[in-house]
């Protein structure tokens, strides 16, 4: 039974509360820790159970890290790092020019730099060289250097990493492992094939502070006298998880809780400089990382300079930092406009194609490649279907995919890559990049739609809007707000918890902005609450909720704690409605 009676919302889906079992779960939670119905309605459909539940609210790093010893290689991957810094060998980091690569790079810098080293960065241009090493690139760093160490790439590419020679290679990676691994000293990813996959919801950042948490440990072994603080690097971290959409779960959730604590001690010059040209006026949260902080790093790799965001993030001079940071903004405003015409053209093109079928896609000559991954993402949420972006240059395609949750993309597209249709394929479950031959174009196409329908891509209709539970205007306070924020940090994995108020009027309603809708709610008998609906007029939403006509909806959607002036209220972030 659809929640509320809810089976098509105003923007056509159907609502679904929490099972039965999940109820009583919460219920049975309520009463045996007296913690409030709203936190536990949270808790349970989390899985957790009562007994759990007050460790769950207060995850503790030291619990939750995993041995690293656990991961293939890694004791070998310490240990030649170790050696080339007690060596003083000169050392490369080859980092992706992602959020993910940049945080990674950035962690080895910082660590290296606290222990009187230095290290060169190198950073691939998207457009020139594409993703993860090249054999240019590595002959000419391992000519210069004694290790290479890659980060967030590097897994497949077996022949670029030869060519490093005579210099040692380690990689530091989570995209998905072929075969046969690369021939490096050592090969440190969780999602190798003969990785148990335990650890596969590490991002690389996660997995370059595992390593440096086992450097410290065999510094400890050779009786080294100190290490640097690595807690206090966790604000790297707690940034690459996020903004690689890595899932909120197991160790991720405690690395990002306390990654954004050291984040708003704002120590780091370079986050420091970006939150205040973003205007980030609260303290830094995971919706901060993944839409705020985020988006602009990448523009660097997007449409700029690819290094940008590793040296933002690792400088220490707050003067430098402060220039990249005005770079970026600049940059990630060019990146929108960018976006804007390639997400319009793609969406045209992806309607003609039928927005049914179970690979949604869509190419265009002079598309850039910096933001075909984003437009990627627009048309797999429109759509609710794994999603393809190329950009057309010289008869070769260079594209980004997405996908949706139960489909492998990455996998699809590297037996794409075997059979021989793409030049270039790698990702992982719910991403991957690629390239393709333009006469090769609609063949591969042709064929990865076959393979993602195999997995049920094509059996989905709109997705189902789940709510946590129902709560009136009264009983939502700040103090409960924050109660339940103690279940997060919410994201890819561990979604933000959404609660519906039931049989509201709306007091007051306003445009904000082109697309935005200001509410104002109320039951009747209780307090108004506000409410936000973003892009509410790219949707029915803002029609029909602009003018009400005094008709009483369902409201659905995720509380916040909205500041300003010092002052906090309760607000909505609306994502639904349906007449009540």
């Amino acid at each position: 039974m659809a929640f509320l009676g809810v089976e098509q919302s105003l923007n056509g889906r159907r609502w679904v509360g929490p099972t039965i079992e999940g109820a009583r779960a919460s219920e049975k939670m309520a009463q045996e820790t007296g913690l409030s119905e709203a936190v536990c309605q949270v808790l349970a459909r989390r899985g957790v159970e009562p007994g759990e539940a007050q460790t769950f609210l207060t995850p503790q790093l030291r619990d939750l890290l995993p041995d690293p010893r656990g991961l293939k290689d890694m004791q070998a991957a310490a240990g030649r790092f170790l050696q080339a810094v007690q060596g003083r060998e000169r050392i490369a980091i080859f980092a992706d020019y992602d959020v993910d690569g940049g945080t990674s790079a950035a962690l080895l810098i910082d660590w290296l730099r606290q222990m009187g080293r230095e290290a060169t960065l190198y950073v691939p241009d998207r457009i020139e060289e594409g993703y993860g090493p090249n054999v240019p690139a590595m002959q000419r760093l391992g000519a210069a250097h004694d290790l290479v160490v890659c980060v967030d790439c590097g897994t497949v590419s077996h022949e670029p990493i030869a060519a490093a020679r005579p210099a040692d290679v380690i990689v530091l990676d989570h995209h998905l492992g072929g075969e046969t691994l690369p021939d490096a000293v050592a090969v440190v990813n969780p999602n190798r094939q003969d990785e148990s996959g335990d650890l596969g919801y590490l991002c690389a950042a996660g997995v370059v502070f595992l390593m440096l948490v086992e450097v410290r440990r065999q510094m400890r072994e050779g009786a080294y006298a100190t290490s640097p603080d690595l807690m206090a690097m966790l604000d790297l971290v707690a940034l690459g998880t996020v903004a690689d959409v890595a899932p909120l779960i197991g160790a991720n959730r405690a690395l990002v809780r306390q990654g954004l604590k050291v984040m708003g001690m704002r120590a780091r010059p370079g986050l420091v400089a970006l939150a205040d040209v973003a205007r980030m006026d609260t303290a830094p949260s995971s919706y901060h990382l993944g839409f705020v902080l985020g988006p602009r790093i990448n523009a660097g790799g997007r449409i700029g300079k690819a290094d940008l965001g590793a040296r933002l993030l690792s400088t220490p001079s707050a003067d430098e930092a402060a220039s990249i940071a005005e770079r970026l903004d600049q940059l990630n405003s060019e990146r929108r406009e960018v976006e804007a015409a390639v997400r319009a053209a793609a969406m045209d093109q992806a309607e003609a194609r039928g927005l049914e079928a179970p690979l949604v896609w869509a190419a265009g000559a002079g598309w850039h490649p910096g933001v075909v991954g984003i437009v990627a993402s627009r048309l797999k949420e429109a759509a609710n279907r794994p999603a393809v972006v190329i950009g057309l240059e010289g008869g070769i395609g260079k594209g980004s995919g997405r996908s949706i949750s139960g489909v492998d993309l990455g996998a699809a597209i590297q037996r794409l890559t075997a059979e021989g249709l793409l030049l270039t394929g790698g990702g992982h479950k719910m991403a991957a990049g690629l390239s393709v031959a333009e006469d090769k174009l609609e063949a591969a196409m042709a064929r990865l739609t076959e393979l993602l329908a195999k997995q049920g891509a094509g059996d989905a209709g709109p997705p189902d809007l789940r709510l946590d539970g129902v709560l009136m205007p009264g009983a939502v306070t700040v103090e409960l707000v924050e109660q339940i924020e103690q279940a997060g940090p919410f994201g890819a994995g561990a979604p933000a918890p959404r609660f519906a108020l039931p049989d509201m009027t709306i007091r007051h309603a306003r445009r904000v902005g082109d697309s935005h809708l200001k509410l104002s709610l109320s039951d009747g008998s209780g307090p108004t609450i506000d409410a936000i609906a973003f892009g509410a007029f790219d949707t029915p939403l803002g029609a029909r909720l602009s003018d009400s006509g005094g008709a009483r909806f369902h409201m659905a959607g995720r509380l916040e704690i909205n500041s300003w002036r010092g002052r906090q209220q309760v607000q909505l972030r609306l994502d639904d409605a349906a007449p009540a």
